[in-house]
């Protein structure tokens, strides 16, 4: 098997620490490693040669800098243009059929918090099984535990059979950032799984599904095959990667394929977008009443607060609570952990002012 790292997101809900130059996957948000880091390490065990990343051409030394002697510097895969998660899929996949047609691919994203190893590479596993006896296209789901409308849902159908004591099951359909109401019967049917875009199927397979349901872009990426490892890949990389149609891999290839294509298998995995500072907290903190502390801080009366800083300034806080305080070098976020999700409308406002050099 084959794993494919996705590290081209900018993660703006996590400003100030995420940032356009040095987004949430190249940050330590939630160990003394960044979220890349954390990844290729919970990929142990496979070869350094068996792991990708994907990444977008802007994060090249970066990413460069975070995998070194990790991975090699041939398995960084670079685009070009922002063009959402099916072309850069696509292009990792093309990448990888010109020397492993035939190979099991896994699509794992950089900025997610999992917590629990042996669960993941068990599932993980199983996955790859499916996918090489059956040529199912596979996902790893995780049970929802709140009505979240900034993430996708899958409906699970009836359970198909146990492989090594896993159960798995049929899927129905996808609903992508659904409304709260719908969030919440969602939750209340218990038939629907968060999405974490833990994908694993076939190369042959998956570039299959955009020639047919993605043409032009596959037209796009066949090109690129055909000029990799040759003088003229750059050039034609920079030139055809723009013109693919920019659609995430849900909406323009699962949505749209034979759901009985597709297998379910759930999965407990502490698993976390890590989208908003809440969600950050809500995995971390140990406690009902106990504050997450990333800083030099000294309080009195405080709770259920997160704080994150530079070790090098103090942070002092009295009778405060369910706040979020994210102290950098040269800004200071400070609010309600509840409305921690509306950072991001705080992004768009620093856009549009005076304070674009803090993006």
């Amino acid at each position: 098997m084959k794993a494919v790292i996705m590290a081209g997101g900018t993660g703006t809900r996590l400003w100030p620490y995420s940032r356009s130059n040095k987004p949430k996957q190249f940050q330590k948000l939630v160990s003394g490693h960044t979220m890349l880091q954390d990844t290729i390490a919970r990929l142990d065990f496979l070869k350094p040669q068996d792991i990708y990343v994907s990444t977008n051409a802007g994060y090249e030394s970066i990413v460069r800098e975070q995998t070194k002697g990790k991975i090699p510097q041939t398995n960084i895969i670079l685009e070009p243009a922002l063009r959402d998660t099916a072309p850069s899929i696509g292009l990792a996949a093309t990448y990888l059929s010109k020397k492993h047609p035939k190979e099991v691919m896994a699509v794992i994203y950089a900025d997610h918090l999992i917590q629990k190893k042996d669960e993941f590479i068990k599932k993980l596993k199983i996955a790859e099984k499916l996918a090489r006896e059956e040529n199912t296209l596979n996902i790893i789901e995780v049970k929802a535990k709140f009505p979240n409308v900034n993430l996708g849902y899958v409906k699970i159908g009836r359970m198909l059979k146990e492989m090594n004591g896993v159960e798995i099951y049929s899927f129905e359909k996808f609903t992508e950032k659904p409304d709260l109401k719908t969030a919440i019967s969602f939750l209340n049917s218990y038939k629907y799984l968060w999405n974490t875009g833990l994908y694993v199927w076939r190369v042959e397979t998956i570039l299959q599904k955009f020639k047919k349901h993605q043409p032009k872009t596959y037209a796009n990426l066949i090109k690129i095959q055909k000029s990799i490892g040759t003088k003229y890949e750059k050039k034609t990389i920079q030139e055809l990667y723009p013109r693919c149609e920019k659609i995430s891999v849900d909406y323009g290839i699962m949505e749209k394929i034979d759901p009985k294509e597709v297998r379910i298998i759930p999965a407990e995995l502490g698993w976390s977008d890590v989208g908003t500072w809440d969600s950050i907290f809500s995995e971390l903190v140990q406690g009902s009443e106990n504050n997450l502390v990333k800083a030099k801080h000294l309080g009195i009366d405080t709770r259920r607060t997160l704080i994150y800083g530079t070790r090098d300034k103090l942070i002092a806080t009295i009778g405060v609570k369910d706040l979020v305080i994210v102290e950098t070098h040269d800004a200071l976020l400070i609010c309600d952990k509840k409305r921690s999700h509306d950072v991001k409308k705080l992004v768009e406002k620093l856009k549009t002012g005076h304070h674009k050099k803090l993006l």
